[in-house]
C-alpha cells in the first residue's frame, strides 16, 4: 500500500471516517454529517488548455483528489477542456490526455488555472483569449450554485469572460495591473473569496485555493487531514467580504 493510500484511509484525528462520508465521533451520541458526502459530492472540474502552468493544475487536482479519498467520495475531480476531449501540452512540455470536454452542468466548482501570461505570442491565456472559445464557454457557464475559481493568471481568462468586473479578486503579482485594468477590484491576498467567485494569487497558491474550498465546502476535518498528508499548511490571508 502506498504511503498516501495508507494515510488517506487513516483516522482523522479523533474522528473516524466511514465510506459514506459521514464523520463519526467516538463516544458521541450520533454522527456529524459533513457539508458534502459520496451521494452529493463536490464535483470539481479543472480547466485545461495549451500553455497551462503545470503547478497551476497539478496542485489543486491533487488536493481535491486527496480530499475525495479522505472523505469517502465527498469530492470528485476531473480535467476538462473548453471544447472537446484532446491532448493538452502544458507550459513546460508535459502532455496530458484530457478525456472530458466542456460540461459545466456537471460541475459544482470550475477551477481555471493560468499560464503563458509572459508569452503573448505563445500558448497560454493570451492565445485562449484570442481564440475566444474558452472565455465564451466560461461566460455562459455561470449559473446559481456554480462556484467559479481561478488561480494565477487564470483570473485574466475570467476577466475576459466578464466574470470579475466590479468584484474583489486577485491574481499573480505580475498580472494584478492587467486584472485591475479589466475591471477587477484587486486585493493583495493569497485567496479572495467572494462567494461564487474565488480567486488565488501566484502559482503555488493553487494549493491554498483548493484547501480553502475543501474547508469551506466539505469541512475542516478533511482539509486538516489533507494538509497533514501533503505535509503542507495553507498559508497567507483569505480575504472575504
Amino acid at each position: 500500500m502506498e504511503r498516501r493510500d495508507f494515510l488517506g484511509t487513516a483516522v482523522i484525528g479523533s474522528t473516524a471516517l466511514v465510506a459514506s462520508g459521514t464523520l463519526i465521533h467516538p463516544g458521541a451520541a450520533g454522527a456529524v454529517v459533513p457539508r458534502r458526502a459520496a451521494d452529493r459530492p463536490l464535483r470539481v472540474q479543472v480547466v485545461m488548455f495549451d500553455g497551462v502552468e503545470e503547478q497551476d493544475f497539478a496542485g489543486p487536482y491533487e488536493v481535491f483528489s486527496l480530499a475525495g479519498r479522505i472523505s469517502g467520495g465527498a469530492v470528485t475531480v476531473s480535467y476538462v477542456t473548453g471544447s472537446r476531449p484532446r491532448t493538452v501540452t502544458a507550459s513546460f512540455g508535459t502532455r496530458i490526455q484530457v478525456r472530458s470536454g466542456w460540461s459545466p452542468a456537471d460541475a459544482d466548482l470550475i477551477v481555471v488555472p493560468g499560464g503563458g501570461f509572459a508569452r503573448p505570442d505563445g500558448p497560454g491565456v493570451w492565445a485562449e483569449i484570442a481564440g475566444g472559445v474558452l472565455p465564451r464557454a466560461l461566460a455562459t457557464a455561470a449559473r446559481p450554485g456554480l462556484i467559479i475559481a481561478s488561480l494565477c493568471t487564470g483570473a485574466i481568462l475570467l476577466a475576459e469572460a466578464g466574470l470579475v468586473g466590479g468584484r474583489p479578486c486577485t491574481t499573480h503579482t505580475g498580472a494584478k495591473q492587467e486584472l485591475s485594468t479589466r475591471g477587477g477590484l484587486v486585493k493583495n491576498a493569497r485567496v479572495v473569496d467572494d462567494g461564487n467567485l474565488v480567486t488565488a494569487a501566484g502559482i503555488t497558491s493553487g494549493l491554498d485555493l483548493a484547501l480553502h474550498l475543501v474547508h469551506r465546502e466539505v469541512g475542516a476535518e478533511v482539509a486538516v487531514r489533507a494538509e497533514e498528508i501533503l505535509e503542507y499548511q495553507a498559508r497567507g490571508t483569505v480575504w472575504t467580504p
